[in-house]
């Protein structure tokens, strides 16, 4: 009860930032006579770039994939795009793994009510599970920022919303590639994957939410919300793609470092 509280409060102020945006700030997306070829006008291009590596087992798998499909036709989801100034999104969904394994499972699309959420969802829960070994942050990141890059659309903003379960430990380092991302215009949110008992996983030794906020996530209004159960993956997606589509930025960052904590060596698995 109090997490749906928290929830609706966050999309009520979501869409409520959207719409009052749309008669000023978005108005760059407008003009595209000095592009060098036509692109279709979208308020946000996303990439959803979802950890595949051996880490995750089956059951993890089946419940990120339901979790993806469940939020992205949300009635929450699909009323903050319909508040956008254009009223669409671009989003693909990039499943990754180790150096140069990236698997494009559901194309470009654009998403613009519930029955183009429900083809585009569709495309992911048909898809085969398949499982890669390594993990490697940085290729995926740049593997996402080509596509992004070399996509048909122009959007107001450009998001890669990135998953996992472990540190970057393959393709050079974490941080190089997110600094990449964000010299090309990308922002980076995060989505670490806390699922294991901390008895039995890196994860908690490794504490995978600091390890996002200081070596992966960055640009405008950039965030992480680590998932620590199975039971609230869906929620957390949910609530992510919500910020994402409505692009609300703080003076403060979402994500503040904890003053008693020493920051990640970020280079460490690298």
């Amino acid at each position: 009860m109090r997490f749906t509280r928290l929830f609706n409060r966050i999309t009520s102020l979501a869409i409520g930032s959207l719409f009052l945006a749309g008669a000023t700030s978005f108005g760059y997306a407008q003009s595209t006579s000095e592009q060098p070829f036509q692109r279709a006008n979208v308020d946000l291009e996303l990439v959803l770039a979802v950890d595949i590596s051996q880490s995750m087992d089956t059951d993890e798998q089946r419940v990120q994939r339901e979790g993806y499909v469940a939020a992205l036709t949300s009635d929450e989801v699909i009323e903050a795009v319909k508040y956008g100034p254009k009223g669409r999104i671009a989003v693909a969904y990039l499943e990754w793994g180790g150096k140069d394994e990236h698997f494009i499972v559901a194309d470009w699309a654009i998403i613009s009510d519930l029955k183009s959420a429900q083809v585009f969802a569709s495309k992911i829960a048909e898809a085969p599970l398949r499982r890669v070994q390594r993990t490697s942050i940085s290729s995926a990141l740049g593997q996402a920022v080509a596509m992004v890059m070399e996509n048909p659309y122009h959007g107001t903003r450009r998001v890669i919303d990135i998953s996992g379960d472990g540190p970057n430990n393959q393709g050079g380092a974490v941080t190089r590639a997110r600094d990449a991302a964000l010299s090309s215009g990308v922002t980076i949110n995060g989505l670490p994957l806390m699922l294991k008992a901390e008895s039995i996983s890196w994860q908690s030794m490794l504490h995978l939410d600091h390890y996002y906020e200081d070596c992966v996530i960055g640009g405008p209004g950039a965030f992480s919300i680590p998932v620590r159960s199975k039971k609230t993956f869906g929620d957390a997606v949910r609530m992510k793609l919500v910020l994402e589509i409505a692009g609300l930025t703080q003076e403060k960052p979402r994500v503040v470092r904890a003053k008693t904590r020493q920051p990640v060596k970020c280079s460490l698995f690298d």
